[in-house]
């Protein structure tokens, strides 16, 4: 069952009355407010001492802080232990410096200048929280960005990163008591897994079920940098690393809601998932794992991809100027869409809404180039048109008969990438060589023959397509027409030179035969021939060739000669005035004609 398709762009502003109501689409923090946390607690939770210690080991002296939202409250406190924090580092190295001078064995020590680090507080994000903003930061010209928070651990393209995740509060024996209630069978595969912030907490967790609970089979994941990952940056079994398909036998067990891409990911290729809800609760309440189930947004993601298909116009959405690879992804997108026969537009909005995107009416659909977590929405019922990801739109720019929805998903658009690759290379290997010039024993270059065949070629293409069969869309039952002449690009000609040299060896004394072509003037068509575009006939231009009013700038008048009578029109259009030279110089002093004097 498929969303409720809107009939006209979404309203675009909510009432007066509810301009104090906060929106329910904005996530809850997991994490306490700055009052909740004590001066220990907020060293512990944000990672004081590792970030000083990494900052000093750089040497980098403009440090920008990047908070989620809901983390903001903590920024002036964590501005102010990290200031703290760093100041003492100095003054040790400084004093450490000082000792070493003092020492007779090392008189040849210099103490070198510390330079005060200066940190910068990013209240705003140009993208979603989860990625690196790398934009802001280089407007403070920052030399590396400490991110808090959790993160899609994208690479970067430019700065160099230091990831503090924080630790929110789990009650670790609530959590032993839902796992057991979930997993009655001591042998039965199971990957422990949880959010990036809960991470922590697992070495510990899967101790506690192995010695106390007696699990036997349970392997714990670990935080990698990698989103190609079969379980997008973590660690995967053994057995899982040399065949992918083994990753249906484990159950999951997820700690805190995943990323609706994330979730999508793993129901694609795990076995059954239970996710451990972490809202705040009492501590002696055990919490009841929920059976994640992806059947219907799966469903709804078809639909969406099988509108997609059928939209001669796409636009493709930067969201991203941080992750690595995306101006790479970008140009290949456009190549895919072209390919297609169809036409795209790339817009950069920062974050995407459904106000932005319901301005542009004549995009039929949406790819949205950005990090693994941010390229999806779910909610679609806000957007007019479909709005995808690139491995989405890879899959519904295939023919009808290519088209199988095998229910694999994957947000990454590095997958995308690597399959574009992998198939450059399985091209290169069995290519038969089009387009090689290849000598024939009488040493005559045979290139020529090459390009003719590929003339035929082009011109049986062309006969097939208009030979095509009708295509109806499958959703409306309404006929599809390809008929773009304006879409279809100029075919460069294929001869190699204008200018060639043949030698006609039964002519008389052998003489050389120069047959010239030149395409430096073309005969203009008559009144009389019909408009075409690229060599097609279009209704519409000879429609608006027949029945403009204004033809260009200076249209409706006549060149006027020495000869010409004054006053006199010809054809009902008036002489044009006498091409004379106008002023020139600079403002402070004008030239008229052959005039020297300024004025």
């Amino acid at each position: 069952m498929t969303a409720t398709e809107l009939g006209a762009a979404p309203v675009l502003s909510t009432p007066d009355a509810h301009i104090f109501q906060e929106s329910s689409s904005t996530p809850k923090p997991t994490n306490p407010t700055s009052s909740q946390l004590s001066n220990q607690q907020l060293l512990l939770t944000y990672e004081i001492q590792r970030t000083v210690a990494e900052i000093r080991a750089g040497r980098w002296k403009r440090i920008a802080l990047q908070f989620p939202d809901h983390m903001l409250v903590d920024a002036p406190r964590v501005f102010q232990a990290l200031s703290r924090g760093l100041k003492h580092a100095r003054r040790s190295a400084k004093d450490s410096s000082v000792d070493a001078e003092k020492d007779n064995s090392v008189n040849d020590v210099k103490i070198a200048k510390d330079i005060e680090e200066r940190l910068y507080i990013l209240a705003d994000t140009s993208y979603g929280a989860c990625c690196v903003d790398e934009v802001a930061a280089e407007h403070a010209e920052a030399d590396v960005v400490v991110h808090y928070g959790r993160s899609c651990l994208s690479p970067t393209a430019r700065l160099p990163v230091i990831y503090v995740f924080t630790k929110p509060p789990l009650h670790l024996p609530s959590v032993v008591s839902s796992f057991q209630s979930t997993y009655p069978n001591l042998t039965q595969k199971i990957i422990l897994m949880a959010d990036i912030p809960f991470n922590s907490y697992l070495p510990e967790l899967s101790s506690l079920l192995k010695t106390v609970a007696g699990y036997t089979n349970i392997f714990t994941t670990d935080i990698i940098h990698n989103t190609s990952s079969l379980l997008p940056n973590r660690t995967v079994p053994d057995d899982v690393a040399t065949d992918p398909s083994a990753l249906q036998s484990y159950a999951l067990f997820h700690i805190s809601d995943p990323p609706p891409s994330l979730l999508l990911t793993l129901h694609s290729r795990t076995g059954p998932i239970h996710i451990l809800p972490t809202t705040p609760q009492p501590p002696s309440t055990t919490v009841t794992p929920t059976l994640a189930t992806s059947h219907l947004p799966l469903r709804r993601r078809y639909a969406l991809l099988s509108k997609l298909a059928n939209e001669p116009i796409i636009g493709i959405l930067l969201n991203t100027l941080s992750v690595s690879s995306y101006m790479t992804i970008l140009a290949h997108l456009k190549s895919l869409i072209a390919s297609a026969g169809k036409k795209s537009y790339t817009f950069v909005v920062g974050k995407v809404n459904a106000a932005k995107v319901a301005n542009f009416s004549e995009v039929g659909g949406w790819v949205v180039v950005g990090c693994w977590e941010s390229s999806l929405f779910e909610n679609q019922g806000d957007f007019w048109r479909p709005v995808v990801t690139p491995a989405e739109l890879e899959w519904a720019l295939k023919g009808v008969g290519e088209r199988v929805w095998t229910g694999e998903w994957s947000a990454d658009f590095g997958d995308v990438l690597k399959r574009s690759q992998l198939g450059e290379e399985e091209g290169a290997r069995n290519g038969d060589g089009n387009g090689a010039v290849e000598e024939g024993a009488d040493g005559v270059s045979t290139e020529l023959e090459t390009h003719a065949d590929e003339e035929e070629e082009e011109e049986e293409e062309e006969e097939e397509e208009e030979s095509e069969p009708p295509e109806f869309d499958l959703r409306t039952g309404r006929y599809i027409s390809h008929s773009r002449p304006m879409g279809r690009p100029n075919k460069p000609s294929t001869t190699p030179n204008t200018n060639t040299n043949t030698t006609n060896p039964t002519s008389p004394n052998n003489t050389t035969q120069t047959t010239q072509t030149t395409q430096t003037l073309t005969k203009r068509s008559g009144p009389s021939t019909l408009a075409k575009i690229n060599g097609i006939v279009s209704p519409a231009a000879e429609y608006f060739k027949n029945n403009r009013s204004w033809q260009g700038l200076g249209s409706d008048y006549n060149v006027a000669y020495d000869d010409d009578d004054e006053g006199r029109e010809n054809d009902g259009k008036r002489n044009g005035a006498k091409m004379e030279q106008g002023r020139r110089g600079v403002a402070r002093g004008y030239v008229v004609g052959d005039d020297v004097v300024k004025r």
